[in-house]
């Protein structure tokens, strides 16, 4: 999932204020270098659309989007080879061998066989008899 861009609400508000300032005298000088183009000039090197930090600042999330996609590609591919391998071991020495299980597999004399709903049902009126007669 792309990571969410970024606005600034800063620019926005310094920039409804540039132009309100621009409309008293476009060359507005405040005294102390407080100007109306060096306000405006503060303003574009945050939002400009091409120079901003912002802009740079979401060009480098757009990167990052890409190197995670190649990362997720590259843990599939290697789940999908992890699988083969364990598979690949398998068929040579048998499901049920130590080789198998020493390459993370679970032999099959080691599972559980699977319980059927009276099983399941008798399990538990089991147990709670066993904790009537405590």
């Amino acid at each position: 999932m792309a990571r969410l861009k970024r606005t600034s609400q800063s620019a926005q508000n310094a920039q409804i204020r540039a132009n309100a300032l621009a409309g008293i005298d476009p060359n507005l000088d405040l005294g102390n270098g407080l100007t109306v183009p060096a306000y405006q000039a503060s303003i574009n090197a945050i939002s400009d659309p091409e120079k901003g930090s912002l802009a740079a600042y979401n060009g480098e999330l757009s990167k990052l989007d890409g190197m995670l996609d190649s990362l997720e590609n590259q843990e599939s591919a290697l789940d999908d080879l992890s699988g083969r391998m364990l598979a690949a071991v398998g068929a040579k020495y048998g499901k049920d061998s130590k080789e198998y299980e020493m390459a993370g597999g679970t032999r099959t004399s080691e599972r559980a066989a699977p319980q059927t709903q009276a099983q399941k049902a008798a399990a538990k009126a089991a147990k709670e008899a066993a904790k009537a007669k405590q």
